[in-house]
Order: C-alpha cells, then sequence, then structure tokens
C-alpha cells in the first residue's frame, strides 16, 4: 500500500483536477490510504500492548510469594477484559484448588469476575466448587457463596446441581447462629451476619419452586427467625433476609405468618429506613397473605403514612371504616400524597362500594377536602359514575350545586359540577331531590354560578370551557334562551383559542342550525363499561372528553323517544376522519312517531341470510362539536368514472347522488345528495334520513340547509359515508320529511340501483 503524501501535495493534486469527479476520487484514495495506515498502527499497537498486559499478570499468577499471586487475582478480577479473562481463567481455576485459604478467596472473586465476562467458562470452575463449602475459613466461605450464587443466577442448570448442597449450607448456617462468641467474626453480638445473609440469600434461590429443597431449609429458617436479636440493625438485616426467603420459597403456613409477623415489629420500629422496608414488603405479601396483613392494620394505620399499604388492605367487608380512616388521611396528609391517595380512594370505592349514595357521598368529600390534587384522568371516570347513576342524578346535582356555593378553587370539583348542571339543571331547578331536603333554587341563580365561573380568576381554561358547555345545555333545558344567547355571543371573541371555537360554533346552532340544537344537547345516555384488552377510547361529547371504554364488537343500540332527536341518524362528525356508525336492525314495528331504526325494516333480510357483521373500525373523533358543518373538503380522491344516479323523483323533488372516493380507506363511498324543488313554494323544514343493512356502516353530515329553494333555483347538499369492508352490493333506504305549501309531507323509498363502481 503506498505512503500516504504530505498535505501539501495532496492540495496541489486537487488543485489540478479539472471536474468534481476527479477531486472527490482523489481524496477517496487518500483518506483510504490514510486510513488503512492508521488502523495497522492501531492494531499493531494493540497486539503489542495487549501481550505486554496479559505476560506480567500471567506470570504473577504462577509467582511463588501470595502476595504476589493475589494482587494479580484482585487486578484480574477489577479491570480484567473478556479477552484477558479467556487466556488467564485456566490459572484462576488451578488457584480456586490450592489449599492456601488466603489464595482461593481471592481466585473465588476473580472466578465471578471471569464468568460475568466470559459466562460460557462457567463450567471449568464446576469441580472446584464441590470442596469449597467444607472450608472452616469465613472468608473463603463466603466467596464460596458468592460465586455459587453467580453461577446458579446465569444457569439453570448450575441451579439444578447445586440443589444438592442445601443441607451442607443449612448445616453451615446452624453452625453460625449456635455457636459460641468468635472475637474474629463478632458483630454486634452476632456471628458472622454477612455470611449469614448470603447463605440466605443463596437458599432464597436454590429453594424458590422446589419442593424439597424448601422442605430441607424450614426448620433453620425458624430457628434464626426466633433466635435473631433485633436490638441492632445487624439483626434487623439478617430477620429481613429470612423474611425474604420465606416468602420466596414454598415454606409452611406458619413459617409465613412468622415472616410477617417479624415486618410488623419492624413497623414499631423508631427506624424511618425499617418502616418503610416493613412497608414495602408488606405490600408485595398482601395479595397471598391478605388476612395475615391484616392483622397489623392498626400499627400500619397509626405508625406510617408514608406508603399506600392501606389501600390493599381494603375488601367489602371494611370499607366503610377503612374509607373513614382514608379520608382522615387525605385531609392531613403531606401535599406530594395527595394525588395517589385521592386515586387509591377513588379506585377502592370503585370496587367496593356499598351502595350508590355511599359511592356518590365519598366522591363528593375527596373532590372537597383535595379536589386541587384530584388528577386529570378521574374528571370523565367520576362523569361516567355519576352518568349511570340515573336515580342520584338529582341528589348528586343539588350536592355539586351546594358545593359550587362554597368553594369555586378546586378546579376538578367545578368540572365535575359544572357537567352535572349542564346535563341535570332542570332537576336542580324542579327540586325533585327526594335523598334530602330539595333546595329551592332558580334558573338565573344557576346561570349567576355558572357565569361566575366564566369570569373567576380562579378557573382553569378547561373549567371555562366546561362551563360555556354547561350555559348552552341549559338553553334546551331552561327558558332563559336570551340570556344564554347573549352569554354565547359575547365570547366568540374570548383571548382563548379554545373557548372562542366553542363559542362560534355555539352561536351557529343557534342562527343555522337551531333545529338541530335540541337534539345535539340532550341529555347523555348511560355509558356501558365493557371488559376489553385494548385501550381506552377517548370519546368527545359537547367539547369535553369522556374517558368510556367501548366493546369493538358490538355497538349498543339507545332507545330514545319518539321526537325530532329520533330523527337524527348522526349529531356528532368531524371533518377529517369520522367514526361511522352501526346500525342495528329493531325487533318492534315502526311506531307512529316514526322512529329513525324504522327505516331499516326487512332491508338486511332480502337476498339471503343475514351475513356476518363486520368488524367496527373504530376511527379518531374530532373535539369540536360543529366541525362537521365546516367547508372544507371531506375526502381527498375523487373517484373516476362513476356515474351519478337519480335516488328519488316524486311531487316535484329530486334526489340525485355522486359518489366520490375516501381516502386513504378505499372501502369508505363518499355520496353527495343534491335535492332540488321544481315546484313553485319552497320546501321547509327538510330532512333526509337513511339507513343501510348492519353489514355496512353509515354515517349523514349536516345539510348545506333545510330549505330547497323552488324552481331549481337552488339545491341542498348532504354528505353520507357508507363504509363497505366485505365489499357487497350497496342497498339503502331513505326517508324524506318536509313540508311544503303548510302541509308536511313524509315519504320512504328503498335505493338498490347503485352502480357497481360504487361499492366494488
Amino acid at each position: 500500500m503506498p505512503a500516504p503524501i504530505r498535505l501539501r501535495e495532496l492540495i496541489r493534486t486537487i488543485r489540478t483536477a479539472r471536474t468534481q469527479a476527479e477531486e472527490r476520487e482523489m481524496i477517496q484514495k487518500e483518506f483510504i490510504v490514510e486510513f488503512g495506515t492508521n488502523a495497522i498502527h492501531s492494531l499493531s499497537e494493540y497486539n503489542h500492548f495487549y501481550s505486554s498486559m496479559i505476560q506480567p499478570v500471567k506470570s504473577d499468577l504462577n509467582h511463588s510469594t501470595q502476595y504476589v499471586q493475589g494482587l494479580a487475582l484482585c487486578t484480574l478480577g477489577c479491570m480484567g477484559s473478556s479477552e484477558m479473562c479467556r487466556d488467564l481463567a485456566g490459572e484462576v481455576e488451578k488457584l480456586l484448588k490450592t489449599s492456601n485459604s488466603y489464595l482461593r478467596k481471592k481466585a473465588a472473586l476473580c472466578a465471578v469476575h471471569v464468568i460475568r465476562k466470559v459466562p460460557e467458562l462457567m463450567e471449568m470452575f464446576l469441580p472446584a466448587t464441590k470442596n469449597l463449602l467444607s472450608e472452616k475459613n469465613h472468608g473463603v466461605l463466603h466467596t464460596s457463596v458468592v460465586l455459587l450464587t453467580e453461577m446458579c443466577e446465569r444457569s439453570p442448570d448450575m441451579l439444578s446441581h447445586f440443589r444438592k448442597l442445601v443441607p451442607q449450607l443449612v448445616r453451615i448456617l446452624k453452625n453460625l447462629i449456635m455457636s459460641g462468641y468468635s472475637p474474629e467474626h463478632d458483630v454486634s453480638g452476632i456471628s458472622d451476619p454477612f455470611l449469614q445473609v448470603r447463605i440466605l440469600r443463596l437458599l432464597r434461590i436454590l429453594g424458590k419452586g422446589d419442593d424439597d429443597s424448601s422442605e430441607a431449609m424450614n426448620d433453620i429458617l425458624a430457628q434464626v427467625a426466633t433466635n435473631t436479636e433485633t436490638s441492632k440493625n445487624v439483626g434487623n438485616a439478617i430477620l429481613y433476609e429470612t423474611v425474604l426467603t420465606i416468602m420466596d420459597i414454598k415454606s409452611e403456613s406458619g413459617l409465613r405468618v412468622l415472616a410477617i409477623n417479624i415486618l410488623g415489629r419492624f413497623l414499631l420500629n423508631n427506624d424511618k429506613n425499617i418502616r418503610y422496608v416493613a412497608l414495602t414488603s408488606l405490600l408485595k405479601t398482601v395479595q397471598t397473605d391478605h388476612n395475615a396483613v391484616q392483622r397489623h392494620r392498626s400499627t400500619i394505620d397509626k405508625v406510617t403514612r408514608e406508603k399506600a399499604l392501606s389501600f390493599a388492605l381494603v375488601n367489602g367487608n371494611n370499607i366503610r371504616g377503612m374509607m373513614k380512616e382514608l379520608l382522615y388521611f387525605l385531609d392531613s396528609c403531606d401535599p406530594d400524597f395527595k394525588a395517589d391517595c385521592a386515586s387509591g380512594i377513588f379506585l377502592a370505592a370503585e370496587k367496593y362500594a356499598p351502595s350508590k349514595r355511599w359511592h356518590i357521598d365519598t366522591i363528593m368529600r375527596v373532590l372537597t377536602t383535595a379536589g386541587s390534587y384530584v388528577r386529570d384522568d378521574s374528571v370523565p371516570n367520576l362523569i361516567q359514575l355519576i352518568t349511570n347513576s340515573v336515580e342520584m342524578h338529582a341528589y348528586t346535582v343539588q350536592r355539586l350545586y351546594k358545593a359550587l356555593l362554597d368553594d369555586i378553587s378546586q378546579q376538578p370539583l367545578v368540572q365535575v359540577a359544572s357537567w352535572c348542571i349542564g346535563e341535570y339543571g332542570d332537576l336542580l331547578v324542579s327540586g325533585q331531590c327526594e335523598e334530602e331536603e330539595p333546595i329551592q333554587v332558580s334558573e338565573d341563580e344557576v346561570l349567576d354560578v355558572l357565569e361566575g365561573l366564566l369570569v373567576s380568576n380562579l378557573s382553569t381554561p378547561v373549567t371555562r370551557g366546561y362551563s360555556l358547555t354547561a350555559i348552552m345545555k341549559l338553553s334546551t333545558r331552561f327558558s332563559s334562551m336570551n340570556r344564554i344567547k347573549k352569554v354565547v355571543s359575547i365570547y366568540g371573541s374570548s383571548i382563548d383559542v379554545e373557548l372562542q371555537q366553542r363559542a362560534v360554533e355555539y352561536n351557529a346552532l343557534f342562527k343555522k342550525y337551531d333545529h338541530m340544537r335540541p337534539a345535539l344537547l340532550e341529555r347523555m345516555p348511560i355509558m356501558e363499561k365493557t371488559a376489553t384488552n385494548g385501550p381506552a377510547e377517548i370519546v368527545q361529547t359537547n367539547g369535553e372528553t369522556d374517558s368510556t371504554i367501548l366493546d369493538t364488537k358490538h355497538l349498543p343500540s339507545i332507545t330514545q323517544p319518539a321526537s325530532q332527536a329520533n330523527d337524527l341518524l348522526d349529531l356528532l362528525g368531524g371533518n377529517d376522519v369520522v367514526p361511522v356508525i352501526q346500525i342495528t336492525v329493531p325487533t318492534k314495528p315502526a311506531s307512529a312517531g316514526g322512529e329513525l331504526l324504522d327505516l331499516l325494516g326487512d332491508l338486511s333480510l332480502t337476498g339471503g341470510p343475514t351475513p356476518t357483521p363486520a368488524p367496527s373500525v373504530t376511527l379518531s373523533q374530532h373535539p369540536f362539536l360543529l366541525d362537521g358543518l365546516a367547508s372544507q373538503p371531506l375526502f381527498n380522491d375523487i373517484a373516476p368514472g362513476i356515474p351519478p344516479m337519480t335516488a328519488y323523483n316524486k311531487n316535484g323533488l329530486k334526489i340525485e347522488f355522486t359518489f366520490e372516493r375516501a381516502n386513504p380507506n378505499p372501502n369508505i363511498a363518499v355520496i353527495t345528495i343534491h335535492a332540488t324543488n321544481s315546484t313553485e313554494a319552497d320546501m321547509t323544514e327538510f330532512v333526509f334520513q337513511a339507513a343501510v343493512p348492519k353489514t355496512f356502516q353509515l354515517q349523514l353530515l349536516s345539510p348545506s340547509s333545510n330549505v330547497v329553494p323552488a324552481l331549481n333555483q337552488g339545491s341542498v347538499t348532504q354528505v353520507i359515508r357508507v363504509l363497505n369492508p366485505q365489499k357487497q352490493q350497496l342497498r339503502m333506504r331513505v326517508k324524506l320529511t318536509y313540508t311544503h305549501k303548510g302541509s308536511p309531507v313524509q315519504d320512504l323509498a328503498e335505493v338498490n340501483n347503485f352502480p357497481p363502481q360504487s361499492w366494488q
């Protein structure tokens, strides 16, 4: 390989290049030459350094003086590389078999380092370990136990092999606890506690999951637990290791109770570290030995407030008493712990609540005591609980309203209260509470409270959003319409962008879509919780976020009274990616009120047996209420070659369908309806509805208007999205409702002649 040229010559050569390609070629050639030269030098230097390093160590390991050999073992055990360990493992194994105790203990520790660096050399040291536990020297015993522990932790085969040493280890441990005073090994009146701890750890590893080994060590563990002095930390350390060993092996029930009692004594210790260790250990044990831990409940409650062990002790039998203690603790504990404590109380109350009213009262106590420390995710969960407690709605809204009058600084409390007042404000004003004496409150007083939250300096932006939404909901429950419109219009110019957007959307409801407002703001249905392995879906309702678990296999239908609200197929739609809605087939005939689901009829029963329902598709949902009314495009890819079709033409009303393909999901067909009126009078209060078989999923977005102009001077457009995952022939039943010349008109029609390109 040619030698690298000097820098000046390289620069001169590069300047002579005529093109950039020649420059790059010269530079690359010089780089390869330089890199190769340096690599060769580095390798040769490394090899020289390695040879000069390993030879002295090897020579010292074979030295005639034990102190030189010990120094070499310490050097290899502390800083030996994988290559050094591999080359010198033979010398270490040889020294491990020597009769010199000084060298054997250092060789055992060095062997631990060799195994960590080169695990495949573990079997080399197996023959040398046979006689290690027979040594009388405590230093050799200690390092031998460390070596055996390392080998058992790294290899299941070694673990099985060394289980036969359990009787020998038990004998060594028994001699330690039964031996008399030994000045050489005594620490605070206990014989070699370091060796005892090491043996207990090794016994824990050997006895875990093995009945015979566990049986062999039960007696010695009981002796250690009863004969060890606890007045000094040395004894506490041995007892702690004993407890861990008892809990990990297949020990007898009486021995486990003894271990838990030891932890109970630790709780009475003045040392906070010992109490912390005891609580941590009890928290791990409570799932398997719940009754044994319950015996120390009073000690746990009195001694410490640092761990949440009390939550693990709650059950259906002691929920009332334990909750009183936990609520008292919540009121007096450190601020850093209030959030965890509040969450623990919520979970315990949800799991073991004896009644709905007790559950509601407990939540109210937490919100009023430590509301500011309640985590954000608790608010939607509490709202769901209140929604599902139908018989407690009047009682809950009255309690929350009175709590608002007393304190508006607890933001989670204010958010839950605002939501409940918006939902059940009519129950509050009517005084329908049967659980306690109803209060007399007027509509104006309720609105005063909510408006006060909007202008309060204590309210966060999220709280103001809850309050504005609550005021908007009350427009369908209160008669103070003008006042509500005025409040909403004021916040249309708020500096808070989200609050401003909510207000603008609500103003649009009043002005352009007032016929939809009662249905959009109707009371929330019961939120059902179903078991699922997946994460919770985030469902947006009226601008608020509720965390509920959705069953992805079945969406339950919701029965509502016959009203204008029942004539709306979809109330909440986003203009980006929108969730499709599963339409289920009703079992009842069409009622006089004309419910929407009656459009389906026997639509899915014709043409053969009912196919298997398609799996539900979960798509993201936009967080704002009226985004479906925006004028932005709802699709990205216009499907070429799909001809338009006339779906309905009767009494001067003509409905045409045009088709487009959604992007990126080709299974979604986007249908735009165009309604025109050829008569001399406008068609007002126009409503178009559609239903499809249950193998499809359909969503209707808001129409451009509810008036179809006369003489074809304009049209009403509306977008339909249909998900067809099985690529079946599309069929649809439509329902048209409008007023023409003062007379209401209603008609049903079936559309079965969709072009194949629209569904294939």
